[in-house]
């Protein structure tokens, strides 16, 4: 992993990094208000000589010397059983004299004659008050060791200097310090438990890591668009005006891209769409992708291999009584099941049909290949396919066509999916076209989707007036007709056809200094009975701006 990558593990995870904090702070404050308060006082003695009559006056600073010199002998009389029984009798309590001990801390600031005795208590009075009597005990038991026994009478002791101030606040627990011992512990578990689910993340997120760990190359990269969802497949021309639709927009546009220029020489005219497990959105991207390939002005069928859960009738509104099973029973001609659709021009359809109890069967048999070549000399057939992994139709259709397209749902499948659902195509001889990574985040550290907010704006009605060009006038420029079904040629306006489907129409005579217009043919209804398969397929899928080359006759895979 570099970096970048446990830069965005952080990001993601952010949450659970505040989380595990916020505990860790809880955790804190709630130990110390736990805990049992303590007091700390201390009182600070000093080692004196005491003059003595008829000695000798000594040099000055003499006595500092000596007194220095008795300091650590007195720092372990402090500790005596004799000076902590002294100071219990003196404060008539019944503690044992090893608590007491463990209750008192001696301090020897350096170079000094001085003895700092620092007394612990649960209440801020007993610190206090055992502080002064400790002292009182250490002089006490030296007066008895290295004098008579009377206060005062040996000649070096301990006398109290300052007196233990009654404390104001507890000493332990530190409230403070165990928040700040809280919050880092938490804040560091929070960056272990974000650096451990990165490394153990087998999920796909971003394009530049399937690239590296599949090496399949990534042919798109579709952003997630709140106007695309179950009950609404198809991105429309009216779900327009927002940044996540214009996102998506470009996004097809850049995977119809890739797949033009795929193979220049032999571009792949039959297309699988699937994906490893339920639920990546495969039928979406199939349905959007054919939407975008008929929009450049090519013919474009969308076949609904999804013999289980069919779902392109529904997301383009076709009818659903008759599909591809129906032709491949017998009981039709492609011909009569080839539907238009209403909202996107060149776009045919075929639907699922009847749903067969051996859809694996149905789909890897020999006249589903004579299908898709078929339409495929016509026009770029997509085939909406079952997932990989879940059932064998997907795999059987990626072998019927020219390559499939794997669509993965960022941040839902793993990689072992991916792989799992390669080794399957590859095992029935299928062409992995790529990947298109579904469901990409459009902002963000995982954001792989390159897009930007840049749309034309909108004039208003005095300007687009103003600004209208010429060309732009009536009848000065021909316009491309609407594709016409077979059905519906009787129905156009002011077109009446008299010979075949491919003949030209008479030139209509205008009227001197006029201009004319370039009239284009309009399909004439085709009787079935008597053209060919060819001619049928020419008028069922007329209407695009550019012809496409025709495809030979595909070889069987071996």
């Amino acid at each position: 992993m570099e970096l970048r990558d446990y830069a965005n593990a952080l990001k993601r995870h952010w949450f659970g990094i505040v989380l595990m904090t916020v505990l860790g702070l809880a955790v804190g404050y709630g130990w110390a208000a736990v805990q049992t308060p303590v007091y700390s006082a201390d009182a600070s003695g000093v080692v004196v000589v005491l003059p003595v009559e008829g000695q000798e006056i000594v040099a000055p600073g003499a006595y500092d010397s000596l007194a220095q010199s008795k300091v650590p002998t007195y720092m372990e009389m402090a500790q005596w059983r004799t000076v902590a029984e002294k100071a219990a009798a003196d404060l008539g309590i019944s503690a044992s004299p090893e608590s007491l001990i463990q209750r008192i801390t001696l301090e020897n600031p350096q170079g000094t004659p001085i003895i700092k005795v620092v007394a612990s208590g649960s209440t801020p009075e007993s610190a206090r008050d055992l502080a002064e009597a400790w002292v009182n005990g250490l002089t006490a038991t030296i007066d008895e060791r290295e004098g008579t026994g009377e206060p005062g009478s040996a000649p070096i002791t301990v006398q109290l200097a300052e007196s233990a101030s009654l404390p104001s606040a507890p000493s332990f627990p530190d409230q403070r310090m165990a928040l700040a011992v809280g919050g880092v512990l938490g804040f560091g578990m929070g960056i272990a438990f974000a650096l451990v689910r990165a490394v153990s993340d087998r999920r796909v997120r971003a394009r530049d890591d399937v690239e590296q760990r599949l090496g399949m190359p990534v042919v798109g990269t579709l952003p997630m668009a709140s106007e695309v969802d179950v009950d609404q497949r198809l991105l429309t021309a009216q779900q327009s005006g927002t940044k996540s639709s214009y996102a998506m927009r470009e996004a097809l546009r850049v995977l119809r891209t890739n797949l033009q220029f795929m193979d220049v020489d032999n571009p792949p005219r039959v297309i699988v769409v699937t994906s490893a497990v339920p639920g990546e959105g495969k039928s979406t991207v199939a349905a959007n992708l054919a939407a975008t390939l008929a929009a450049n002005g090519a013919p474009v069928v969308l076949v609904d291999g999804d013999l289980r859960r069919p779902t392109v009738a529904k997301t383009v509104g076709a009818t659903d009584s008759a599909g591809l099973t129906d032709v491949l029973a017998g009981r039709v001609r492609i011909t009569d099941v080839i539907q238009r659709s209403a909202e996107v021009p060149h776009l045919a359809v075929v639907v699922a049909g009847t749903i067969p109890p051996n859809p694996s069967e149905v789909l890897g048999s020999v006249k589903m290949k004579a299908v898709l070549d078929d339409l495929a000399k016509h026009a770029t057939v997509i085939v909406d396919a079952p997932p990989v992994l879940a059932v064998t139709d997907g795999a059987v259709l990626a072998h019927q066509a020219d390559g499939a397209l794997l669509v993965v749902s960022a941040g839902k499948t793993t990689y072992d999916l991916v792989e799992k659902a390669r080794a399957a195509l590859e095992k029935v001889h299928g062409r992995v076209l790529g990947v298109v990574l579904n469901r990409a985040p459009l902002t963000g550290s995982e954001s792989s989707v390159y897009t930007y907010d840049y749309q034309p704006t909108k004039k208003s009605g005095k300007s687009r007036g103003r600004d209208r060009p010429a060309s732009a006038a009536p009848d000065s420029a021909p316009r491309t007709q609407d594709p016409v079904l077979p059905n519906e040629a009787a129905e156009a306006p002011d077109i009446s056809v008299d010979e075949p489907a491919q003949a030209k129409p008479a030139a209509r005579t205008a009227p001197s200094g006029v201009r004319t217009r370039k009239a284009r043919a309009t399909p004439a209804v085709v009787d079935e009975s008597e053209a060919d398969t060819d001619d049928v397929f020419d008028a069922l899928l007329r209407g695009a701006t550019v012809d496409p080359p025709r495809r030979a006759q595909r070889g069987t895979k071996e």
